[in-house]
């Protein structure tokens, strides 16, 4: 019975990826979270019984590579989705993404597991000027660099239902007014369900490689305003475009002065980061035919 190990399991992404993974009644899922709140975001996934019996919650410091050898143990596939957008004083990029890299692929090593799947950003690499994009890339190189076969994952926006992204978007586009930050910022948002498919493909097909992976269409942030407002059947919204210059100034404010700003610098730059690849190569490669097409994602997440 193959078992599939996911560290930072309480996200949006990972309850979703534990969902699709447990519809087949010859898998098991172990989820490993830092906190018993997170765990217990774990076991209000609506599963039956049969699928219920298949998952194990483990609480374990994403940085105790013992802990994590042992949840791993037994385990044939896993998925690290530990990472943050926003850095705080007691919560580094260096601590979320470079270190817990290192202590996962060090369990690994000699482990049961033979493959590693590692969810990135689009535009991550070690070089890059953005806190955020640098460490990611620096985290990528870890994983990439460890004994088991990795797959990194890039994805620029993920949309799915009840995650604070499609809320964002669906504010903006209710809104009589609405504004943003650069507002011709290009977009490819994709789909939480095409995402899944895609980690779950990448681990069965045990891909080692980095892909981009985007949605199905490339467009400005005020066009996909108003797109979102088009498909709620809501009246186009005036979108007001700010200066980046001016929400950077604020951010930097907020980030000198708080310890646990509401956005950073690096956070924003991640935001306003311009989107615009080719995903047929990662499709090709994860066997995958077709993405979910844009209205139908907004209709699903924005409902």
């Amino acid at each position: 019975m193959p078992t599939w190990l996911i560290t930072g399991a309480n996200g949006n992404l990972g309850k979703r990826l534990i969902e699709v993974l447990l519809e087949d009644p010859a898998t098991e899922v172990k989820a490993v979270v830092r906190s018993e709140r997170a765990a217990a975001t774990i076991r209000d996934i609506s599963l039956d019984a049969a699928a219920a019996s298949r998952l194990s919650i483990q609480i374990v410091d994403y940085h105790d590579v013992e802990a994590l050898r042992g949840a791993a143990a037994g385990c044939d596939r896993a998925v690290h989705l530990v990472g943050i957008l926003k850095e705080t004083r007691s919560a580094t990029y260096t601590d979320a993404h470079e270190a817990s890299c290192e202590a996962l692929t060090r369990a690994l090593d000699g482990s049961t597991v033979a493959h590693l799947t590692y969810m990135s950003i689009v535009g991550s690499t070690p070089g890059e000027d953005n806190a955020c994009l640098a460490s990611k890339g620096r985290a990528e190189a870890i994983c990439r660099a460890g004994a088991t076969p990795c797959c990194v994952l890039r994805v620029p926006m993920v949309l799915g239902e009840g995650d604070y992204a499609s809320f964002a978007l669906g504010k903006r586009a209710r809104s009589a007014r609405s504004f943003t930050f650069r507002a011709d910022s290009l977009e490819q948002p994709i789909y939480a369900g095409d995402v899944v498919r895609a980690i779950k493909a990448a681990g069965t097909s045990c891909l080692n490689t980095s892909l981009d992976l985007g949605g199905p269409e490339v467009l400005t942030r005020r066009a996909l305003t108003l797109r979102a407002a088009h498909v709620l059947g809501m009246p186009e919204p005036l979108v007001i475009s700010l200066p980046i210059s001016v929400g950077m100034s604020i951010a930097w404010v907020m980030a000198t002065l708080l310890a646990n700003p509401p956005v950073t610098p690096a956070m924003l730059g991640v935001l306003d980061h311009d989107d615009e690849i080719d995903p047929q190569a990662a499709l090709d490669a994860l066997g995958i035919d077709s993405l979910t097409g844009l209205d139908e994602m907004l209709k699903a997440v924005l409902a």
